[in-house]
């Protein structure tokens, strides 16, 4: 009886020492526009910003954006003050404050306001300055880059990320320049043929891709445009021709969404729902292909066993998945196993795109962001990214059996979402990803 008393009142600090990890986080992130990365400490003890990945706890300045090209000082102020409304907003037990508690709650607001905006300039100038330099830092562009990107930045600091275009400033044009034209030579030698002149595997990989194409984010009507889903259908054709080993996987036509908006965005302007692909000249067309094209092949070199045979790739996030939530929260892990809930079921998609499927259209720049800025870790902080989105849902998922849960999962009840809730996921997932990165054990069975 005494052993499992002193069990008991051990787990119970164990939970109680998590449960105030997390206190401390929403305190830290309190009253903050951007949350970004979060640093794990007591409240009492000094935010030491050097050891953080950036030195900035403070996201993208894009937050306000209904589109990727959308962005102005106006627009950015709108959000920090009405962000800065929200946190003033009474709860229940706030109304029953006096008056003397809402002024300083008020005074606490205008100092948040002023404060965020401040911040704000201060990370334009960062970025301005590391990407005016003669060889961009790309460590320091990432640091700056976890927490959002502004969206007229957005473009540059992707090829950058990636590899695509060359941190020397003097070599960049030309690489660019080639790199298109290598994809020309591409789309003339594969795609603007005849499909007597193809392969009977090449033909139904073709036909496959155009059927996917007028699927791909059917919410967002620019997708629906033919001239977009042409282009669409050039990058992954070319792609899967390009890479034998793997060939098109369904799932790979969400992945080149997120260039495609993007580098668009140079050429347009407004809302993306205001956007016409086909209002622009062939030529700068085809730059904004190779561009997805070519980013989309960096970003999976880095994750090939993802999309070749049986998906082995997806499968192993899959399992470390399953025990990362076994070991931080485990009533959910529990009920899951006894519902007979397998994470395949829910998890292989996640990962298979990305999460764009999960997360309203217009959040996924600013989550790629940090995707890119991860560089070679991205896969392994995906697993700490699904599982920070898993959790977000953990009280609910209690109440629910396996087909609730599976429907739950399914269609998750997030198109209301604002990049609040987003950068929230993105902070429990640097928590926790440094709380148990160096400890693998977490995710041994």
């Amino acid at each position: 009886m005494r052993s499992e008393s002193e069990e008991e009142r051990k787990n119970a600090t164990i939970d109680s020492r998590f449960n105030q990890t997390l206190r401390n986080v929403q305190g830290l992130l309190k009253g903050r526009s951007f949350p970004g990365k979060v640093l794990i400490t007591r409240r009492s003890d000094p935010l030491d910003n050097s050891t953080m990945r950036s030195p900035d706890n403070h996201g993208s300045l894009t937050d306000s954006e209904t589109g990727p090209s959308q962005q102005s000082d106006g627009s950015v102020e709108d959000e920090l003050q009405s962000r800065n409304n929200l946190n003033a907003s009474p709860s229940a037990s706030q109304e029953k404050s006096s008056t003397s508690n809402s002024e300083n709650t008020s005074n606490e607001v205008q100092k948040t306001s002023i404060g965020s905006r401040a911040t704000d300039s201060a990370r334009l100038m960062k970025f301005t300055k590391e990407l005016s330099a003669t060889t961009v830092i790309l460590e320091k562009l990432r640091e700056l880059a976890w927490n959002g990107v502004p969206s007229y930045f957005r473009p540059n600091i992707w090829r950058l990320l990636l590899g695509y275009a060359p941190p020397n400033s003097d070599r960049r044009e030309g690489v660019l320049r080639r790199k298109r034209l290598d994809y020309l030579d591409c789309v003339a030698q594969y795609y603007d043929i005849q499909d007597i002149e193809r392969t009977d595997e090449e033909i139904n990989m073709l036909r496959q891709i155009a059927v996917d194409c007028p699927r791909t984010v059917p919410d967002v009507s620019f997708f629906q445009q033919a001239q977009v889903q042409k282009s669409l259908e050039r990058i992954l054709y070319i792609w899967a021709i390009r890479h034998p080993a793997s060939g098109y996987v369904q799932g790979i036509n969400d992945l080149a969404t997120p260039f495609l908006v993007v580098f668009l965005s140079e050429h347009v302007e407004g809302s993306i729902d205001n956007w016409m692909m086909s209002d622009l000249p062939s030529e700068k067309i085809s730059d904004i292909e190779a561009d997805c094209y070519w980013c989309l092949s960096k970003l999976l070199d880095g994750m090939q066993d993802h999309y070749t045979f049986a998906q082995p790739g997806i499968q192993r996030l899959v399992f470390k998945l399953k025990e990362l939530v076994r070991r931080i929260d485990e009533p959910v892990s529990t009920h899951m196993e006894e519902q007979g809930l397998e994470f395949l079921q829910f998890a292989f998609r996640w990962f298979n795109c990305l999460l764009i499927r999960e997360i309203p259209f217009h959040l996924v720049t600013r989550l790629w962001d940090t995707y890119l800025a991860e560089g070679d870790a991205l896969p392994d902080f995906l697993v700490y990214i699904a599982a920070s989105f898993l959790l977000t849902w953990s009280d609910k998922l209690l109440k629910l059996d396996f087909q609730e849960m599976v429907m739950f999962l399914q269609h998750l009840p997030t198109h209301n979402w604002s990049h609040s809730e987003l950068e929230m996921v993105l902070s429990r997932a640097y928590m926790w990803h440094a709380m148990f990165n160096s400890s693998p054990s977490h995710l041994v069975s």
